[in-house]
Formats: C-alpha cells, sequence, structure tokens
C-alpha cells in the first residue's frame, strides 16, 4: 500500500476510534477496512512489534462474532483461549483442540476472511504427555508460533521436547499472587524455566504484577533474554488482586518506561492487548490501549 495512503487511513480510522466504536458490526468482513486496518500501527512494524488481541478482552462474545470486533480495531494477530466459546449457534464448542478437524477447517476459513493470524494460544497444559501432543498438534495445524501456559515444574522435561519436536514455543505467564503459586514474581518463573533452551520462555503480564504489588520495569529487567511475548495490561490500584484494568498509560504499570524497557532489551514480537475490564465502552479502551503503544513506538523508533 502506498505510504501516504496508509498514513492518512492511520489517521482517519484512529479519529474515528477516539469518537467511539460501535459493538455492533456486519456480520461479514469488508475487505477495504481489512486491507486499511493493516497499516495502522506503523510504528510498531518499525520496531517488529506485533499487536495481538488476547481473545480474553472479548470473553463477552463467541470466537467468531469478536473476530469483526479485534478487526475493527485493527488487529491482526490472535491469542485465543481453550477455555472460551467459538460460535453462538453451537455453545458447547470451546476454541481449543478438542474442535473436529471439520470445524478446525472452519475456524482457519474464518481466520483468513479477516487476515487474523492465531498467532499465540492460551493453552492448558499439564504432565499428561498425549494431552500435551494433542494441543501442540493443534496448535500446529492452526499455524501457533507460541503456547501461553502455566505448567507445573515436573512437566517441563516432557514439554520443552515437544516444542522443539513441533517448532513451538511455551511462554509461561503470571497470574496474580495467591497461596501455593510460584509464577506470580519473576524468580518463580525463571526457576521454572531454569537453563532450558531459547524456545522456553515467559509470558509477562504486566497487570498482573502490579496487582501483586511488584514494579514492572524491575520485573523486566530481571526477566531479559527470557521474554517470548507479553500481555499488556495496566491497572489502577497497587498491590489489590481484584484491581481493575484501565487503558495503558494511565495505572501505575509506568507503562511508557514498561515499552521502553522492552525496546531496550531488543524485543520482537508479540505483544498482547488483554483488557479484563468489559463495559459499552470496550472498544475505545482497547483502541485507546492500541494508539498509547503506537504512539510510545514511534517516540521509540
Amino acid at each position: 500500500m502506498n505510504p501516504r495512503i496508509c498514513r492518512r487511513v492511520f489517521l482517519r480510522s484512529t479519529a474515528a476510534l477516539a469518537a467511539g466504536a460501535s459493538l455492533s458490526l456486519p456480520a461479514r468482513p469488508d475487505a477495504t477496512w481489512a486491507a486499511e486496518s493493516a497499516c495502522r500501527t506503523p510504528n510498531c512494524a518499525k520496531l517488529s512489534w506485533q499487536l495481538c488481541a488476547s481473545l480474553y478482552t472479548y470473553r463477552r462474545f463467541p470466537f467468531y462474532e469478536a473476530l469483526g470486533l479485534i478487526d475493527a480495531v485493527g488487529l491482526k494477530h490472535i491469542e485465543p483461549a481453550f477455555f472460551l466459546g467459538l460460535d453462538k449457534q453451537r455453545p458447547q464448542l470451546k476454541t481449543s483442540e478438542e474442535l473436529s478437524a471439520e470445524v478446525r477447517a472452519e475456524l482457519k476459513q474464518k481466520l483468513a476472511a479477516y487476515g487474523i493470524q492465531m498467532t499465540n494460544y492460551y493453552a492448558n497444559l499439564g504432565t499428561d504427555e498425549a494431552a500435551a501432543r494433542k494441543t501442540f498438534a493443534y496448535a500446529k495445524e492452526m499455524g501457533v508460533q507460541t503456547l501461553v501456559a502455566e505448567p507445573p515444574p515436573e512437566a517441563f522435561d516432557m514439554i520443552e521436547g515437544l516444542c522443539n519436536e513441533f517448532e513451538i514455543n511455551l511462554a509461561v505467564h503470571n497470574h496474580p499472587k495467591h497461596d501455593n503459586y510460584a509464577y506470580w514474581e519473576p524468580a518463580g518463573v525463571l526457576k521454572a524455566i531454569g537453563n532450558r533452551g531459547k524456545r522456553i520462555g515467559a509470558c509477562v503480564d504486566t497487570g498482573h504484577w502490579v496487582r501483586s504489588g511488584l514494579k514492572c520495569v524491575e520485573c523486566l529487567k530481571q526477566m531479559e533474554g527470557r521474554i517470548l511475548t507479553a500481555h499488556l495490561k495496566d491497572v489502577g490500584e497497587w498491590g489489590k488482586p481484584e484491581a481493575r484494568d484501565v487503558p495503558l498509560g494511565t495505572g501505575l504499570a509506568d507503562y511508557g518506561a514498561v515499552l521502553k524497557e522492552l525496546h531496550r532489551q531488543g524485543f520482537r514480537g508479540v505483544m498482547g492487548i488483554e483488557y479484563e475490564h468489559d463495559s459499552p465502552q470496550l472498544q475505545d479502551d482497547v483502541a485507546a490501549c492500541i494508539a498509547f503503544v503506537e504512539k510510545t513506538a514511534g517516540q521509540l523508533a
């Protein structure tokens, strides 16, 4: 696409989103809009940052409905989760490795129609090798690059073998601090990762660090060299597991410094917009998060 057209489209789209995006969209994708939306984050592209929609943001909607909303804000990568619904007409179906071959083909067609890639997948990985192999096979079929999960430490030997076999990464995710849970702080994640190969790393969730009373930039520095992907999240209260999300740059995560630190580390890859606070203004909040990352990327590029 012509760079001048791309810039004009970006400015027009940003203005439209700032004015308030509707959650009511056509059932079928608009090819023109899809082509235009691909250039809405040129500054991120310069840094090799791929913005991704964590499907949990749109958990109110079945996957097929969420795709239109994700396309509308210009995101071209998605991270589904194994427990989220696929289709309003078939509520028993989850976006997971349990889908039949027929439904998987249908899902791939839906993704292709919007030009959206299933780059990450939030998976349920444990010590059962047969179940884990099924998850990896599904991920490979869907084009997944990184599985985001929280497997027990005793599963890592087996999982690393599957990572190498299928050429898919494992990124260990952190939730807020709670009893008998080690991954809430970088030390726990790093202990589980150990000295394993580069296909084993971390999915850093900055909002959950704030909820756990941790300073994000300090945590990122501890994780340097092991960050495979990220859940970009800002929250408004310190040290409270129940603290609600706020648009990036308006909370306590010090998000300008967070993105600057990721850039200093030479991070390149998928950065998921995961906005947990659901409201009628969800699209506006997601758009604000995207705009903040794009603006900051422009300052860093």
